[in-house]
């Protein structure tokens, strides 16, 4: 009989190989990493989600799915002069941020947040418009 081990969503990330398999492993994420990754954060302030950093996935789509509470996913204008699009995501819905756009989550009330993607690739850009 084979046993099944709870993970706790909110102290592991899991690893979704390419063969199949699926591992909880410590939270880090790592940009090298080339295996999908689903992470899922409890988040209190805006500071809990690096608000002041854009982020890009350049090897896959993103998923960011809003749990309890509500977030805001914003992207960077493509050229300059244009606005951010903003796009107000409640419990229970997600949406898709294509592969090479930058992106940043602006909080609503706290909430918990989950993601999934490809991490290879993946940047941190400091914003200078805070």
């Amino acid at each position: 009989m084979t046993e099944l081990t709870p993970i706790g969503l909110f102290t592991s990330f899991i690893r979704l190989g390419e063969g199949g398999e699926v591992r909880a492993e410590e939270p880090a994420f790592d940009p090298e990493q080339d295996s999908w990754q689903m992470m899922t954060f409890h988040v209190e302030t805006d500071d809990d989600l690096h608000a002041d950093h854009w982020e890009i996935h350049t090897a896959a789509d993103e998923v960011v799915s809003c749990l309890t509470g509500g977030i805001r996913l914003i992207l960077r204008p493509e050229r300059p002069g244009e606005p951010e699009a903003q796009t107000r995501l409640t419990p229970g819905t997600a949406v898709v941020v294509p592969r090479g756009r930058w992106h940043r989550i602006a909080l609503d009330t706290p909430s918990d947040i989950m993601s999934v993607t490809l991490p290879r690739g993946s940047r941190l850009e400091r914003r200078t418009d805070t």
